[in-house]
């Protein structure tokens, strides 16, 4: 199993590398720049490539996350052409840091219907992805359902994906604790759960999972993670580990930690699950 955690790169991207390994990681996600800003952030090259080199080096695979100001509905066009050009700007920093993924969550509605804000993301998707013409690809995170989120199911993933014009350059990340939440994992669902994350129209673009433990119920659509064990999804997150999903993509485990290094924690706990299976 790849697993790590989500580390800080505010110490530069070299030191979160060293953290990873330190912790136990075998891979680690950061945001490529502030995510709680629409700030774009310059490309340093020079040092974005001795980050990349210290990853390869290291083998620690790299996984990024998208700024959470972002809204890929928004009707708003001057917040459309910001949260764009926000997006291709992380999508940049990604290539430079030698990232093979970002992760971006699905749009809201804000109440105008799913439709408007299915149409209004894909048109946002397509225009980022003509704007960037590099390697770097977008991952949709399913949502808990949270308000008027979108993505909240299988189906609602693939529709949005096949919708788009570059649908090729498009794929998919798996959030434990949003399937739970949202209903799409729930206690005596597992093989259904199974069913649908395996279909292989969405198994073939299933690129990285996100390991968390929720505080919400099975379908309360609430996104509030807890650490591994001490959440609500009680042997489904063992199963889950235990799958062969898990064993060829990379692991990235989000919980609520006080600091980084207890992340060395959840991940010994993560791999005593997985090798209790044999895996």
């Amino acid at each position: 199993m790849i697993i790590g955690c989500h580390l800080s790169t505010g110490q530069g991207f070299a030191r979160a590398v060293q953290n990873a390994g330190r912790l136990g990681a075998d891979a680690f996600q950061y945001f490529p720049k502030n995510p709680r800003s629409y700030r774009l952030k310059p490309v340093d090259r020079e040092e974005a490539a001795r980050g990349a080199e210290a990853a390869r080096a290291a083998g620690v695979v790299t996984v990024a996350h998208s700024a959470y100001v972002t809204n890929l509905s928004t009707g708003d066009p001057k917040l459309r052409e910001t949260t764009i050009a926000s997006i291709v700007n992380e999508l940049e920093l990604c290539e430079a840091l030698g990232t093979r993924w970002l992760i971006v969550h699905c749009g809201k509605h804000l109440g105008e219907g799913e439709a408007v804000g299915v149409r209004r993301m894909v048109e946002t998707i397509d225009e980022v992805m003509t704007r960037y013409q590099g390697p770097c690809r977008l991952l949709l995170e399913n949502t808990a359902g949270q308000g008027s989120e979108l993505g909240r199911t299988v189906d609602e993933l693939l529709a949005i994906r096949e919708a788009l014009a570059s649908h090729q350059r498009v794929g998919f990340c798996l959030d434990s604790c949003h399937a739970f939440a949202s209903g799409l994992l729930e206690p005596g669902g597992w093989e259904r759960f199974i069913q649908e994350v395996t279909r292989p129209e969405f198994a073939r673009q299933l690129e990285v999972i996100h390991l968390n433990d929720s505080k919400a119920g099975p379908g309360e659509h609430v996104d509030r993670h807890a650490l591994l064990g001490r959440g609500q999804m009680g042997e489904l997150l063992q199963e889950l580990v235990h799958h062969p999903l898990l064993q060829a993509r990379p692991v990235i485990i989000e919980t609520p930690v006080e600091h980084e290094d207890q992340y060395a924690d959840e991940i010994r706990l993560a791999r005593r699950w997985a090798a209790r299976a044999g895996t």
